[in-house]
């Protein structure tokens, strides 16, 4: 008997409770709304196999506040069911139980790399009631609501309960214990001592981390286990003043989350990965929820427990830090930092008189603390690696984003902790309130200035000295011309790589004068361009002319399916698997178009017509319009694909040496056969207009392409709309025309093949700034109010640097997210190690040279499924370069460190001028 069958035997659907469809999803999507009306620590949800879940939820329908993913749509990137599945079966969780639980119910475990929403959802106890009572099934999963962070109050759901295993000195037998982080350290004696049989005033428990005594665990108030640094999977010694015999006993309570002391399999290799896949961590990555509350906060040296052996006369900063589970990103990011010269020489001296207690905007200056304690170890510790767990609890506390084991962006944390610092060594103790001011025409120099004055004036620390640089931001609006110009404080440059700024578009031109044959031109537009922007790239790619302007189609089953005339249009409407045209015609001549599209009798089905190729379109100027001109016009558009024969053609009209007409007998063409052209009428759907010696039929139609009616030469042509016509092909015309031409229509982006890039075909971090740097229109989400119009406008922003630090840092974004997809981008970018000059890219006129050196790099390897960060930093003093991988310290050249894992880039700013104009090596330049 399998577990899943011991646990839950699964009832028969058939004698469960079933409704409507959309009354399941009416009723669980009312109980999701009053849950979160009613959130508190302590509340229960239940875990579920998104296995299970996402077959439901096609059964129902989307339900308001659950996201599920289901992996197949996810991976073809759809977003919604194409159709009502069937009711599903009783709920089945037994592909996300852990292999190792026993047959107890209550006492269940789930696999530990498993992600919210892809492997598993969460629901209220009131929704899981329901769903027990319509499917049956489980097993239940029950879980707890639990609070983190001191001011900014965020819950979580604790999907794992903290787990510790417990030694006993005595015979060294060992358990495993779980209980919720936020239990007090009073409650793990109680419950080890209960199970145990032992008195809990002869017992005490010890720390025991990497099997070494670190601190005696003594009750104290409602200290919890996250506030004693306890971390997953850790040890904990228990000793007992007597000897006495003790028998084990199992220990539950009724909900789940307070598992018993089970008998510990034999020793393994733990579980938590580092760097591995994103995982839950004991929390919900997705069933968030925040609130501030005020609190009250005493400032205290940070206690660092982790021991340190300090080896004289051995160079510091060779330490490494040992992963506390997913712990790779915090790592990375912090020897980056503790590499930063001016941070590092900072903190190694007494800095305590320049800690804000006070700020409110700051974490009572522990944050500093923490952060500086941890520096202190790394740098006299010598090769020992050192736990972070003292500074990762401060952090959870501070940010409860970062608490439990997931694995996160080391750029975030990145950003955080240089905010943190900044707040907690503040200067400025009280901050003055400052109305800022418009530019209205003012110089820039002026601007900028004052602009710095009043930013200094409320932010003064060594974060500022050091890390903080200006960038002059401009603002147009495309109604008024309203120009808004603001100057303000970065810490960090995110640069996005240029393949995620643009993107090249594929569109077929063709000329409605039939002076040219149909071309194909792929350009290079913004992402978040516009149809205006992808016109004028067109233009210039096919030397459109001062008086012709080009209009925008899609092409869908051989008809048009829409026009693009909206020059605002955002171009991320148009997706790369759609097939856009776009048709040169005069200026001004949009009064009544004309679209020709192309039919050939399909004998093989019983003499049906059936559309093919691409539809011409021109448009009509004078009024009135009789058929006639739509003869005359689709004979013109027509006379490109004409064949001539060549010098070898045979006397009998075969098609052997047929060839295209060139541009010079296109326009003879044109003007010859037109002359030629007849009318005739006849009372069958098929008799239309003859164009010349060919029979092409012409025949009128309406939008939906249903009904048909011959055009007659006298025919008038009613102005300002559309004017739909079949032009019907036989043998005849396939001989006389190259219908090529019209075929095979390209998309605007062809997926599914794409060339790898090499190093020499990599992007260099200059064109990484300068698409930063790029002129850009904002997106729909990120509407600018234009004072001038008192209305949100989508306005164009320019960027420019004004200002830049002595430590640069270039975040490349290789990341991007939406709620149905993620992607990484494993471009390699090359940046220079020495002498970057960003001289010319800085537009204040202060004469001086920006040139800097490489000194940190943090590493991203892998994807966003199963990444691990590690960081290469340069000894300054020893001109060395390490590798720094957890708690794996080692040395690398100068040439190794370049990779396309690299992901956050710091510089340090040369400021020599004697030694830059003595520099031999060449200065890196665009």
């Amino acid at each position: 008997m399998t577990i899943a069958d011991s646990v839950f035997p699964m009832d028969n659907v058939a004698s469960c409770i079933q409704l409507p469809p959309e009354e399941e999803n009416r009723i669980v999507s009312e109980l999701i709304k009053e849950s979160e009306l009613n959130l508190k620590e302590g509340n229960l949800y239940y875990v579920i196999s998104n296995r299970w879940f996402s077959r439901w939820q096609s059964y129902v329908g989307p339900c308001v506040g659950m996201l599920s993913i289901d992996k197949q749509s996810s991976d073809n990137h759809l977003i919604t069911h194409p159709k009502i599945a069937d009711r599903p079966g009783p709920i089945d969780n037994s592909d996300i139980i852990s292999k190792g639980n026993n047959c107890d119910s209550n006492n269940l475990d789930i696999h530990r790399m498993l992600e919210e929403g892809t492997d598993y959802v969460l629901v209220p106890e009131k929704v899981w009631e329901r769903l027990l009572e319509w499917y049956k099934g489980g097993p239940a999963l029950p879980r707890k609501l639990i609070s983190q962070g001191l001011e900014l109050k965020q819950y979580n759901v604790e999907v794992y309960p903290l787990s510790l295993k417990v030694t006993d000195a005595r015979d060294n037998s060992q358990s495993i214990v779980k209980l919720s982080r936020k239990a007090t350290i009073g409650e793990l004696h109680e419950l080890v001592c209960k199970i145990k049989g032992v008195e809990q005033n002869k017992a005490c428990f010890w720390d025991y981390f990497n099997l070494k005594k670190q601190s005696l665990l003594t009750v104290s108030g409602q200290k919890t286990l996250e506030d004693a640094n306890l971390i997953m999977d850790q040890d904990i010694l228990l000793e007992v003043s007597l000897d006495r015999d003790h028998s084990s006993h199992s220990g539950m309570d009724s909900m789940g989350n307070e598992l018993a002391l089970v008998p510990l399999e034999p020793p393994r290799s733990s579980v938590s990965i580092a760097g591995g896949p994103t995982m839950s961590n004991g929390h919900s990555t997705g069933s968030s929820f925040s609130s501030y509350q005020g609190s009250s906060v005493s400032s205290s040296l940070t206690n660092m427990d982790d021991k340190y052996d300090v080896y004289r006369g051995e160079r510091g900063g060779l330490a490494g830090l040992q992963n506390l589970g997913n712990t790779c990103f915090m790592n990375s990011s912090i020897q980056c930092l503790v590499h930063t010269p001016p941070l590092s020489e900072y903190f190694l001296q007494d800095y305590s008189d320049e800690i804000n207690m006070d700020n409110p905007l700051g974490m009572r200056g522990e944050l500093a603390l923490a952060f500086g304690d941890l520096l202190r170890k790394l740098w006299s510790s010598g090769r020992t690696a050192i736990a972070p767990r003292a500074f990762k609890s401060k952090l959870a506390r501070f940010a409860p984003q970062f608490s439990g084991y997931n694995q996160h962006d080391s750029q975030e944390l990145l950003a955080f902790l240089l905010d943190g610092l900044h707040e907690d060594l503040n200067r400025v103790k009280q901050k003055p309130y400052i109305e800022m001011k418009d530019s209205d025409g003012r110089p820039d120099e002026e601007v900028a200035s004052e602009c710095w004055k009043n930013h200094m004036a409320r932010n003064d620390s060594l974060i500022v000295d050091v890390c903080q640089g200006q960038y002059k931001s401009t603002l147009v609006c495309p109604v008024c011309g309203k120009i808004s110009i603001t100057f303000d404080p970065f810490m960090y440059l995110s640069l996005p790589l240029p393949s995620t700024v643009t993107r090249t578009m594929t569109v077929t031109v063709f000329y409605s004068d039939g002076s040219g044959l149909p071309m194909p031109y792929t350009v290079t537009v913004l992402k978040h361009g516009s149809c205006r922007d992808l016109c004028q790239a067109l233009g210039t790619a096919c030397c459109l002319k001062s008086d012709e302007m080009l209009l925008l189609a899609e092409v869908y089953e051989h008809k048009i399916y829409r026009y693009l005339e909206n020059p605002m249009e955002p171009l991320n409407s148009i997706k790369d698997d759609e097939h856009i045209v776009a048709y040169r015609i005069k200026s001004g001549a949009r009064k009544t178009k004309v679209e020709i599209m192309h039919r050939w009798l399909d004998n093989m089905k019983g003499g049906d017509r059936k559309l093919f190729g691409t539809p011409l379109v021109t448009c009509l100027v004078e009024d009135p319009q009789f058929g006639a001109n739509i003869e005359a016009s689709v004979h013109k558009m027509l006379a490109p694909l004409r064949k001539t024969y060549s010098s070898s053609k045979s006397h009998d009209g075969k098609e052997n040496g047929f060839i295209s007409a060139d541009s010079d007998e296109q326009s003879n063409i044109s003007n010859t056969e037109s002359e030629s052209l007849s009318l005739t009428t006849g009372n069958k759907e098929q008799e239309g207009t003859s164009c010349g010696e060919s029979s092409f039929q012409l025949v009128l139609t309406n939008e939906s392409c249903l009904s048909c009616e011959p055009i007659e030469k006298a025919s008038l042509i009613k102005p300002n709309q559309v004017v739909r016509v079949f032009l019907d092909w036989t043998d005849k015309e396939q001989e006389l025309y190259d219908s090529s031409y019209l075929r095979d229509l390209p998309e605007v982006h062809k997926t599914g093949f794409t060339v790898k890039k090499t190093r020499q075909e990599a992007i260099s971090l200059f064109s990484c700034l300068e698409a930063f740097l790029t002129e850009e229109p904002l997106g729909p989400d990120d509407m600018w109010y234009c004072p001038r119009c008192k209305e949100h406008r989508q306005a164009t922003k320019k960027l420019d640097l004004w200002k830049l630090p002595e430590i640069l840092v270039f975040h490349l974004k290789r990341f991007s997210y939406s709620r149905y997809l993620k992607n990484k981008l494993d471009t390699f970018v090359n940046f220079p190690i020495h002498n970057l000059d960003l001289t010319k890219y800085v537009k204040s006129k202060d004469g001086e040279s920006y040139v800097y050196n490489l000194y940190a790099i943090s590493n991203h390897y892998g994807g966003l499924g199963g990444g691990h960060y590690t960081a290469y930093c340069k000894l300054i003093d020893d001109n060395k370069w390490c590798h720094f991988d957890d708690s794996h310290v080692s040395p690398v050249t100068e040439a190794e460190i370049k990779s396309s894992a690299a992901y956050v880039l710091f510089y340090q700013r040369n400021r020599s001028k004697g030694q830059m104009e003595g520099e031999t090596s060449q200065v890196h330049t665009v």
